[in-house]
């Protein structure tokens, strides 16, 4: 299973195989994909036999609530996906510019212990649910809901039995730093 993994985070990293890549694979793993819209994508009988969970968030300044939050998401699934906020999505939502760029907090995120693949966000969350196409969708103990369940299972987290007063806050990192 572990190839069937590997061609599925290769596929969902570059949105699609291209043709560069998939000519440099060997027989047995070009049998395992299928072309669709303009790129490679692991056959989906073969994407059945693994769970991936789908998180994400800005993870502008990362913290322990971040770390719990995608420990306790990976051990929910084979594979964990991580999608990182837009500049333009935290201006939005939480009113504020980020401390580090996008790319800076993809890179970050990425690296990671628990995370398989961390993306950039899409240019809505729609998007970013039909390109990984996860079994879950793991939203952290401050988080809301914001898709139904569907094609996927929605799980929320709990609070971190040390954080009751919500210490474990970017917001509030930021306001004790005066950032």
């Amino acid at each position: 299973m572990r190839a069937e993994i590997e061609l599925y985070l290769l596929s969902l990293r570059h949105n699609g195989i291209p043709e560069g890549i998939y000519s440099k694979l060997p027989e047995g793993q070009k049998r395992m994909l299928e072309q669709r819209g303009g790129g490679f994508h692991l056959k989906p009988e073969l994407r059945k036999k693994f769970k991936v969970a789908l998180t994400g968030g800005a993870f502008d300044i990362v913290h322990i609530g971040h770390l719990h939050t995608l420990e306790r998401s990976r051990e929910l699934a084979d594979v964990l996906v991580v999608a990182v906020a837009t500049d333009e999505t935290i201006e939005r939502i939480k009113g504020r510019k980020p401390v580090h760029n996008v790319l800076y907090r993809t890179a970050m995120v990425g690296a990671l212990k628990p995370v398989d693949l961390a993306l950039s966000g899409g240019k809505d969350r729609e998007e970013t649910l039909r390109r990984v196409s996860p079994d879950l969708v793991v939203f952290g103990p401050d988080q809301t809901p914001f898709v139904k369940e569907g094609a996927y299972k929605i799980v929320k987290l709990g609070k971190l039995l040390s954080d009751e007063k919500g210490l474990y806050k970017t917001s509030r990192i930021i306001e004790e730093l005066e950032l």
